[in-house]
C-alpha cells in the first residue's frame, strides 16, 4: 500500500466516490485497456450523467454514446442494468455484492469491485491481475503461465483483507497490472519480492505457455464474425439521424466488394444482432432495412 501511494496511476474512477461513475468504469474495463477507458469515460458520462438518464436511453442512442469502445453488448447490458435499478431499487445501486451480481452485465468480479470501490465494503476483489499476482505470491508457480485455481485465490483474498480494503485492492491490482505482469514479471522492481513464493520466475527459464486450441472463432473471408458485427454497428452508428440502411447499402458499407451472392451471410449477421437486441430489421416483400434498435 505504501508502494501504491508512490506509484499508483491516477484514473478518473480512482478519484471519485460516485457509485455510478465507478460502475460504468468497471463495465468498460471488462474488455478494454485502462488508458482507453480513461479517454472515453468522460464523454459517456456527459451523455448519461446518471443511472436515471441512462435508463431512458434507446439501444441505438447508448450504442452511439459507446462509440470507440467495442463489444457493444456491454453498453446494452449497462442500459438494461440502469432500467432494473430504477424499477426495482428506486434508482440506487445495491451495495451488497450478492445483489449486484444479480444485475445484467455484472459478474462476480464486477459485483465485488463496485461494492468495494464505490461503497467501501470490505470484500475481496480478484481480477486477472490479482489472480496472477496472488498465485505467484502465495504458491510456488513452475513458470510464468501457471495460475492457482481461481476458487483458492478468491478464498485467500477474502481472508487477508486489511481494514482499508479500498486501498488494498487497488494496490494489489496495480501491482499485478504494472509489475507482476503476465509475460515477464518485473521481480527486481517488486516491493514484495522478499515474500514471494515464485520470485525465481525472474531468473528461471520461462517455459512457453501451452496454447489451448478450442473451437475456432467463426469467420468470413478470414475475418472473425465479431469484427464483421463491429463494422456493421459502426456503419449504422454513422448514418445521419439514425436512419435505416438497405441490406445492399449495409453490405457495401462494411465490405466494398459486397456481392449479391453474399446476401445470405449478411442476413445471418443481421439476424444475430437482432436477437441480441442491438439492431432492428424491418422486412417487407423483397426488401430488408436495418437500423440500430430504438427500444
Amino acid at each position: 500500500m505504501q508502494w501504491y501511494r508512490r506509484n499508483g496511476r491516477s484514473f478518473l474512477w480512482r478519484r471519485t466516490t460516485d457509485p455510478y461513475t465507478i460502475l460504468v468504469s468497471e463495465i468498460m474495463l471488462q474488455q478494454t485497456q485502462a488508458a482507453r477507458v480513461e479517454e472515453k469515460l468522460p464523454g459517456f458520462l456527459k451523455y448519461y450523467p446518471t443511472l436515471g438518464a441512462l435508463a431512458k436511453s434507446t439501444t441505438g442512442d447508448v450504442i452511439r454514446a459507446w462509440r470507440g469502445m467495442g463489444y457493444n453488448n456491454r453498453a446494452v447490458r449497462l442500459r438494461d442494468l440502469a432500467r432494473e435499478v430504477v424499477d426495482d431499487h428506486r434508482g440506487r445501486l445495491p451495495e451488497d455484492p450478492e445483489q449486484l451480481d444479480l444485475l445484467p452485465g455484472i459478474g462476480r468480479y464486477t459485483a465485488h469491485a463496485v461494492a468495494c470501490f464505490a461503497f467501501r465494503k470490505s470484500v475481496p476483489v480478484v481480477d486477472v491481475n490479482i489472480h496472477r499476482l496472488f498465485s505467484r505470491l502465495f504458491w510456488r508457480m513452475k513458470d510464468s503461465s501457471e495460475r492457482k485455481d481461481p476458487e483458492a485465490v478468491w478464498d485467500l483474498a477474502g481472508r487477508i483483507i486489511p481494514r482499508d480494503a479500498w486501498s488494498w485492492n487497488q494496490s494489489v491490482m496495480e501491482l499485478g497490472s504494472t509489475i507482476c505482469t503476465a509475460g515477464k514479471p518485473g521481480c527486481a522492481r517488486c516491493p514484495v519480492r522478499e515474500y514471494c513464493s515464485s520470485a525465481h520466475l525472474e531468473v528461471a527459464p520461462l517455459r512457453r505457455a501451452k496454447v489451448h486450441v478450442g473451437k475456432p472463432e467463426p469467420s468470413y473471408n478470414g475475418i472473425p464474425r465479431r469484427l464483421w458485427r463491429g463494422r456493421m454497428v459502426e456503419a449504422l452508428r454513422n448514418t445521419n439521424g439514425g436512419r435505416s440502411m438497405s441490406l445492399h447499402e449495409l453490405g457495401k458499407a462494411i465490405k466494398p466488394d459486397f456481392a449479391p451472392q453474399e446476401v445470405g451471410w449478411l442476413t445471418e449477421l443481421v439476424d444475430r444482432l437482432t436477437e441480441d437486441g442491438i439492431v432492428l430489421a424491418v422486412r417487407s416483400p423483397g426488401n430488408l432495412r436495418v437500423s440500430l434498435s430504438n427500444e
